[in-house]
């Protein structure tokens, strides 16, 4: 393990939290996402600073970057790019779409049709885009950040399970407590704090971070765990859909690159349980029953986590840098 890239991971977070004021949990959450290749679903109400998270990682990761605001007009075109006739040289030339960038933030994206969401399904499954018979590689690193408002917004739709599973992480930004919303009006007088983002790393160096999260080692014991958690969802009363087996390697990832963020190069049961509600709360469906209740996915992942014994595994965890 590079120690200095476990310090750069940390220092993108340090940087991000210059723009993005008293939401630390979430800005770390995201960045174990892009550590664990994985993409970024933020649902919220609007004004609460999910774009701003967006650009803050892409400038802090210096990272090419492309903004989409979905409407019910975006074409999937728009998404992947097409082919244009080129007389001059008597051939079709594809003509790139937005998603042909290293960080892609889908604004509002349950703002669109069913038609334009699902142009996102095979780039962000593969990293690929297929236009006319032609598959083409996104840009490496690739990351999809998109946001939504609440289900019940004016010109909204439920986005569906399948492009729901293939984020890594559903977050919540909520509303900043008294002291950050002061610092947030202190901040901007005059000023926009994203300017003062710093380019911490680079598209090679995120890519070499994700390479040694791979590496990260994870016990049979962890993997025992994390399918005992993944069957009890599928089997709880109160849901009525389970974690995916898609869900189920995400949380894997989503353990080793927190394990790796917190400077270890092995998984213990807490990295788990530190990431499973981000990774695996909108890949359960509840029951009506349980919806009636006021029940959440959170909650019964947290009576699934009291439930299931964790294994032992008791290492010394190198000490993080001093900051």
């Amino acid at each position: 393990m590079n120690r200095d890239y476990v310090y750069k991971s940390q220092d993108i977070v340090n940087e991000v939290k210059k723009a993005v004021i008293g939401k630390d949990d979430v800005v770390t959450k995201v960045m174990l996402a892009v550590l664990a290749r994985g993409h970024v679903l933020l649902e919220d109400i609007p004004g609460v600073g999910k774009t701003t998270l967006a650009v803050a990682f892409s400038k802090a990761m210096n990272l090419n970057y492309n903004r989409v605001q979905f409407t019910p007009d975006v074409m999937p075109s728009d998404v992947t790019g097409f082919s244009i006739y080129d007389k001059e040289k008597q051939e079709f030339v594809y003509k790139p779409g937005a998603a042909m960038c290293n960080l892609f933030l889908a604004d509002e994206i349950n703002r669109t049709s069913s038609k334009t969401q699902s142009a996102l399904l095979e780039v962000m499954e593969e990293g690929s885009i297929t236009v006319d018979g032609v598959t083409r590689q996104t840009p490496r690193p690739f990351v999809v950040i998109a946001t939504e408002n609440p289900i019940g917004s004016v010109g909204t739709q439920l986005l569906p399970e399948s492009q729901l599973d293939r984020f890594a992480v559903c977050l919540t930004m909520g509303y900043p407590d008294a002291e950050s919303e002061l610092n947030i009006l202190r901040d901007r007088k005059g000023h926009n704090p994203l300017d003062d983002i710093e380019p911490i790393a680079n598209g090679e160096e995120i890519m070499a971070m994700q390479n040694e999260v791979d590496e990260v080692h994870v016990h049979d014991d962890i993997y025992r765990y994390i399918t005992e958690i993944a069957a009890a969802t599928r089997n709880h009363p109160d849901l009525r859909l389970g974690l995916s087996p898609r869900g189920t390697l995400a949380v894997a990832k989503m353990a080793r690159a927190n394990a790796y963020y917190l400077g270890r190069e092995y998984v213990v049961p807490d990295d788990v349980r530190a990431v499973l509600k981000a990774t695996a709360g909108h890949r359960v469906l509840l029951t009506s029953k349980a919806g009636v209740a006021g029940l959440t996915g959170g909650d019964i992942l947290e009576k699934i986590l009291g439930e299931i014994e964790s294994p032992s595994i008791q290492q010394p965890a190198r000490p993080r840098r001093d900051r």
